[in-house]
């Protein structure tokens, strides 16, 4: 008897999926354990197993295209066998090609000159009609002025001589903009459009607020040049926030937090969601327990991770169970900026980049490099001082993070 494939539900947020390549056509024997084809989720692009025996009677979708969760994508049974009142229950609901094709807007009445210059007037083959008096006329033939580039300020829009004068005064002449409205449709992706939904969720549920610190950062700089010298795996500065981080949520447990509606979790174990780019947007691997690793354990990971990310290649796991998210731009030059909270999460740290800034110290002024982070907290699970309590601590941790690097 057939048997139909659906949609399988591949991560905890996914809603639809979208099939990047069949590995398998109709006609074609497979037994469990094959793959049957790469499905694009929300978060990465997966292998869709398949745990039927038979023969491929069906595919219900092309390439590029999406169906929700638990839509029959495939039917497999005898070979001849008809499905045709197994595929009538429930059609898959295909949506939008993940390619789109570049579309572009004609304007009504096209033309090639879009825009008007200054003191311009449509053009005329014909001098005789343009209207100007003898004086105007005189004049913008010494002063090198085409009339038909002028509009009259005289009765019935006679040229007169003021016009001339006035355009005299500048040597500029505008110029003729050729150009042509154009524009490209492209269909969101089911990352951007997991990210959308979330945002937007967090966004509007949670009330957030932000606090903002600044921290010298010449002795973390110092301390990854030291730890360098020795280390086999190159560590950064974001490793070593990664730590800081870690360490002062277990000086300050109750911004480790979520809020689940009528109650409050206190996460006992530290998992730090460390935000990546990548090319549909934005994916969030975890470095979980980073509490109990050293730093160069979690530099290590964060490449490892960071490179499945850009490939698509992170399995669930990787992925989910954050319980605090840093979200760091200081490498593209951003001073400071504020996130939005990563739900389950309370916070968020967003960081900047560490830039030299003069400040005073025991008395003196130098040069140090000081570095901005903002926290964003969901007041309902998290309130002023128990953010800045953490923020304290982090400064006290960076500033000076050979007390924290010597506990493992």
């Amino acid at each position: 008897m057939a048997e139909v494939i659906r949609m399988p539900k591949m991560s905890d947020t996914m809603t639809e999926g979208v099939i990047v390549e069949w590995h398998k056509k109709v006609g074609d024997e497979i037994k469990p354990g094959d793959i049957l084809a790469d499905v694009e989720t929300d978060k990465a692009t997966m292998e869709l197993e398949n745990y039927v025996k038979g023969t491929l009677l069906h595919i219900g979708l092309k390439k590029g295209e999406a169906v929700p969760v638990d839509a029959i994508i495939a039917i497999v049974g005898q070979k001849g066998e008809d499905f045709t009142a197994l595929l009538n229950s429930a059609k898959p609901e295909v949506s939008t090609p993940l390619n789109p094709t570049k579309e572009t807007a004609t304007p009504l009445n096209p033309t090639k000159d879009v825009s008007t210059p200054l003191n311009q007037t449509k053009e005329t083959t014909n001098d005789k009609r343009l209207k100007a008096s003898p004086l105007a006329k005189n004049l913008a033939m010494e002063k090198g002025i085409d009339l038909k580039n002028i509009s009259g300020s005289g009765d019935f829009g006679r040229i007169v001589k003021r016009d001339i004068e006035n355009i005299s005064t500048s040597s500029f002449i505008a110029p003729k903009i050729v150009a042509e409205e154009s524009y490209e449709d492209v269909s969101l992706s089911q990352m951007r459009k997991a990210i959308a939904r979330r945002l937007v969720e967090s966004k509007n549920t949670a009330p957030h607020f932000y606090l903002t610190m600044s921290i010298n950062m010449d002795r973390v700089f110092e301390a990854i040049s030291a730890i360098n010298e020795f280390s086999p795996i190159k560590v950064s500065v974001n490793d070593l926030i990664i730590k800081a981080v870690a360490t002062s949520l277990r000086q300050n447990p109750k911004v480790n937090s979520s809020w689940l509606g009528d109650k409050i979790r206190m996460n006992n174990h530290i998992h730090i969601g460390v935000a990546v780019a990548v090319e549909d947007g934005l994916i969030v691997p975890v470095i979980k327990f980073a509490d109990n690793k050293s730093v160069v354990h979690i530099s290590s990971e964060v490449k490892e991770l960071v490179g499945k990310a850009k490939n698509k290649k992170l399995q669930p796991n990787e992925f989910e169970g954050n319980t605090f998210t840093i979200s760091n731009l200081g490498m593209f030059g951003i001073d400071e900026f504020t996130a939005i909270i990563n739900p389950p999460d309370s916070c968020i740290l967003a960081i900047g980049a560490a830039k030299d800034q003069v400040i005073a110290d025991k008395g003196t002024m130098k040069i140090a490099k000081v570095m901005k982070v903002t926290m964003s907290c969901d007041h309902r699970s998290v309130d002023g001082v128990v953010g800045s309590a953490f923020l304290q601590s982090l400064k006290a941790n960076l500033e000076n993070p050979f007390k924290f690097l010597i506990q493992i």
